[in-house]
């Protein structure tokens, strides 16, 4: 490609409301354009840049024995409602009907529609089977943001596993993690796979594939010791014992005038420390009003909470809510003597005594509680939230918390969607034996701006040779000068020859504009043919990765440009 004839439209300024590296270098270097909040075209070097990320993707899922589909983007409302998702999912899924006013929707993911397409396999002679598809997915997100980080229409990489047994769905589950280490390796990202809660995907595992980044938007403990990694949604630790004293054989009131907040009462004369109170939250679960408690220094993970009752949706009680529930306001609120409204407590209080906690009276609290013999507990759940520098529950090393981008993630599904939708096999026996599923998937996109993200410099991209756009720049210094233009296309011909994505400088631009421009796009090789060097026969090569720099033959340098691009590709 001529860059002449190339849409290559790139900015000298960031966009506006960029805050994100990735989001302003692809803005910037001409790889994508914005249509509206969380939508956006990708452009020619954007498109090249995704097909080699889908290709890399491709390959390694064909690898382990997957099969490719391409499925509707548009469903019909019934088989989400087969599956429970409909109600489930809530306000992300894009909902429409047809002008026969048919209920419709926009796939955010497809176990639906992978599995009625199973429920065709008759036999268990015919699994293990592993099925993929490249297509767009939609998510009606609150709050798109950071380009294409977290965006409402994107590509996605999913795959579906069907397998006979559980043995077979760990392998099966296996095979994936692999494929995913050296899909990501190829990249050019280096990931860490943490535990992960499987949401309103269901089933009993789940692991998702980080990039550290401080353009993520998940939090991760790690563990530098043994290597321990969770989500924050899923990781736990290791708390220091806490001794209780002998407490009251009943709960005392005391006044606690103006006292709201848990450290107002840890520095109010004859309150607790925070780690000796007990928090009361109010939240409504799948419409139902529960109390949850937790230690006053914890603070409550919502998806732990919704993890850990299998609710379908939460959310924090109004004030209008906490008042007719409780008969206070937030900053007063106990469970002592509560009746009629569930109490779910978090791990942390469990055999916890002489503690302090509100009265449901404003302006007034409780010492002395204990929580075995005066809180009617219907559970206790980890529900907490854990800190930095907390107790490794693997080797007690302390842990540190990471932010991170999301680029991968898979689940054992099991039976969630296979009985739903009715997908069985007969079973060697004879009898019918519903499929255990798997799901997997990665976002192109979203890799493609974490690449950037992990490898770019104050000048633009860093592209690793594997998913560059082009893998060459061939600059043409002086393009009005006949031997400068026909040395310059006579090594862009030979590098293609050879098998090298070359692109052929030959604007009529000053030399500081093409540097510039091969630097902010991110091609890895710039190979520089100018009037001086030619008067030599030599021609200059720079490593975009390091600026390094070398001289080389001018009837030789295709030849070993091409040499070091095999070499980066391995």
């Amino acid at each position: 490609m001529r860059w002449s004839n190339a849409f290559i439209p790139t900015l000298r300024d960031d966009p506006a409301d960029a805050e994100a590296a990735s989001h302003k270098l692809l803005v910037r270097g001409g790889f994508m354009r914005q249509l509206m909040a969380g939508s956006y075209s990708v452009l020619p070097l954007g498109v090249r840049v995704c097909a080699k990320i889908t290709a890399i993707v491709r390959q390694e899922m064909e690898r382990i024995g997957g099969q490719e589909f391409f499925l509707p983007a548009l469903h019909p409302a019934e088989v989400w409602q087969q599956s429970g998702r409909w109600d489930l999912v809530g306000e992300e899924l894009f909902r429409l009907r047809d002008r026969k006013d048919t209920e419709l929707c926009l796939g955010m993911t497809h176990e639906e529609v992978f599995t009625r397409l199973a429920s065709e396999l008759r036999s268990y002679r015919q699994l293990p089977q592993i099925w993929f598809q490249f297509q767009t997915k939609f998510r009606d997100e609150p709050r798109p943001k950071s380009g294409l980080l977290r965006v409402r229409e994107f590509t996605m990489k999913d795959s579906y596993s069907f397998d006979l047994d559980a043995a077979g769905l760990d392998e099966s589950f296996r095979r994936h993690f692999e494929a995913y280490r050296r899909i990501f390796e190829r990249c050019g990202v280096e990931t860490v796979a943490v535990e992960a809660s499987s949401g309103s995907m269901g089933g009993s595992e789940s692991v998702e594939f980080m990039v550290e980044s401080d353009a993520g938007e998940d939090w991760v403990a790690v563990c530098g010791r043994c290597g321990y990694a969770a989500n924050l949604e899923k990781a736990t630790s290791t708390l220091a014992p806490v001794q209780d004293a002998p407490g009251p054989d009943a709960p005392e009131t005391f006044p606690t005038p103006g006292i709201r907040t848990i450290e107002e009462l840890a520095a109010f004369e004859g309150g607790a420390p925070p780690e000796r109170q007990i928090k009361t939250l109010v939240y409504v679960l799948d419409g139902k009003t529960v109390l949850v408690l937790l230690r006053g220094d914890h603070a409550l993970s919502e998806q732990k909470l919704l993890d850990g009752t299998t609710s379908a949706a939460c959310r924090p009680a109004t004030d209008a809510e906490i008042r007719s529930a409780l008969g206070a306001s937030a900053g007063s609120l106990g469970a002592v003597g509560v009746e009629g409204i569930p109490v779910i407590a978090d791990a942390a209080l469990e055999g916890r005594t002489n503690m302090t906690t509100g009265a449901n009276e404003d302006g007034f609290h409780l010492r002395g509680v204990d929580v075995g013999r005066h809180l009617r507990v219907r559970g206790f759940l980890d529900l907490r939230e854990i800190a930095e520098g907390e107790a490794c529950p693997a080797c007690e090393a302390p842990l540190a918390i990471r932010k991170t981008i999301e680029l991968g993630h898979i689940f054992k599904l099991g039976t969630r969607y296979s009985e739903s939708l009715g997908a069985t096999v007969l079973a060697e026996s004879g009898g019918p034996t519903p499929l255990l599923m798997g799901s997997y998937g990665i976002g192109i996109g979203r890799c493609m701006a974490a690449i950037v993200e992990r490898w770019h410099d104050e000048r633009g991209i860093i592209w690793p040779v594997s998913v560059a756009p082009y893998e060459v720049v061939v600059t043409c210094l002086n393009v009005k000068e006949v031997e400068v233009q026909e040395a310059g296309a006579q090594l862009y011909e030979a590098l293609r020859e050879s098998g090298v994505d070359a692109l052929l400088d030959d604007r009529d631009a000053s030399p500081g504009v093409k540097f510039k421009d091969a630097e902010l796009i991110g091609i890895p090789y710039r190979i520089t043919v100018g009037p001086r060097g030619l008067a030599n026969e030599e021609v200059e090569v720079v490593r975009r990765r390091d600026g390094r720099k070398r001289s080389l033959d001018l009837h030789k340098a295709a030849g070993d440009v091409a040499e070091s691009i095999a070499e980066e590709r391995r």
